[in-house]
């Protein structure tokens, strides 16, 4: 899908880290400009000798006055008050600032003592109050949208420990959600993939997705999503439970796109194979297959399967009686999309090979 560019980069800038049309997890935020559009519109201009306008400028955010700094020290000074009120009153400030304002988000990527700032009483032993947690988490989502400032975000000193300590059941709802956002969107670079990983993210994460809060699901899907695309996120979101919780959902019709799409990666491990064999996963993707209009969903159901019947020859034979009942895979391998076509006649090969050695033996 294609887009105006300064649709698209206002869209992410608010946050949003889906396909406008398709709702889909983007996998990363970098804009590719469509090479094969713009030379069509440039030919079809020559041809008939229409000017091409001027490309759009990059219209800069408005540059933050003295005022406006001298304004966020201020606040971040408050962060470290003794007075709970205080904090609190300057933590809802810096929540909307960096909301409504890129350049506030900006500037806390200007000094490496900002964040720790924001983070202050977080860091002590005190009990916080929930809306100051979900006040400074929601901060820490807002810093992290801006890009320049998703490395020194993710290293800065005990970032990822309080977005962890923020999933669990302690905090509030909205709380855990941007925990897990933040951690989304810190996971577009692959170095903060790793250390979101280590650090022991995706239990909780795996956690809160199994409580089913439906202003959650999406944004712990997301961040799952991103972190398992390497290798050693797919290995601890397997030990830590993931192919259960993640089957159970789809069973129960719970964001059955997003989750297809995790189950899918996952299936490149091989403990994440067995375990679908385990928990009758076959069944479950066979029925989706039949149910589903959506060629996405049909298309990764396939790939699944595809992985697991040369896994698990056990589950060759409730294959073959899908086949046979309904052609569930035959008629995938027709009309599916390509790789769902190339999945489905792998399958049906493998049967077919399964057919032919019985008779000979």
């Amino acid at each position: 899908q294609t887009y105006d560019k300064p649709f698209i980069q206002k869209w992410l800038s608010s946050g949003n880290r889906t396909c406008p049309q398709t709702q889909q997890v983007l996998s990363h935020t970098l804009l590719t400009p469509n090479h094969l559009i713009h030379n069509m519109i440039t030919q079809y201009c020559k041809n008939h000798g229409i000017n091409l306008p001027d490309p759009a400028q990059h219209i800069p955010d408005e540059a933050l006055t003295q005022a406006d700094k001298a304004h966020f020290l201020s606040l971040l000074t408050k962060m470290s008050s003794m007075s709970s009120e205080q904090q609190q009153a300057a933590a809802k400030q810096l929540r909307l600032l960096t909301k409504q304002t890129p350049s506030f988000r900006a500037l806390f990527g200007e000094s490496p003592d900002f964040i720790p700032k924001l983070l202050s009483p977080l860091s002590r032993k005190t009990e916080v109050h929930l809306d100051l947690q979900e006040d400074i988490i929601t901060t820490l989502l807002n810093i992290s949208i801006h890009d320049n400032n998703k490395k020194l975000v993710a290293e800065t000193p005990a970032v990822i420990d309080h977005l962890i300590a923020a999933l669990k059941k302690s905090g509030t709802i909205g709380t855990r959600s941007n925990a897990a956002a933040a951690l989304f969107t810190l996971s577009a670079l692959d170095s903060n993939k790793a250390l979101i990983g280590k650090s022991g993210a995706l239990r909780p994460l795996i956690d809160l997705l199994d409580e089913g809060h439906p202003s959650a699901m999406k944004d712990v899907a997301s961040a799952i999503f991103n972190l398992c695309i390497i290798h050693e996120n797919k290995v601890r979101a397997v030990r830590d439970g993931g192919v259960r919780v993640i089957l159970e959902k789809i069973a129960c019709g719970t964001h059955v796109d997003e989750l297809l799409s995790i189950l899918a990666m996952l299936s490149t491990n091989q403990r994440a194979v067995e375990e679908m064999g385990e928990l009758d996963a076959v069944s479950c993707l066979l029925g989706i297959i039949r149910e589903t209009d959506c060629a996405r969903n049909q298309e990764n159901c396939m790939a699944i399967l595809f992985t697991i019947c040369f896994s698990d020859r056990s589950k060759l034979s409730e294959m073959r009686e899908e086949e046979n009942t309904n052609r569930t895979i035959s008629k995938l391998a027709r009309n599916g999309t390509s790789r769902a076509k190339r999945k489905a006649n792998g399958i049906l090969e493998r049967l077919n090979r399964a057919v032919n050695l019985t008779h000979t033996a």
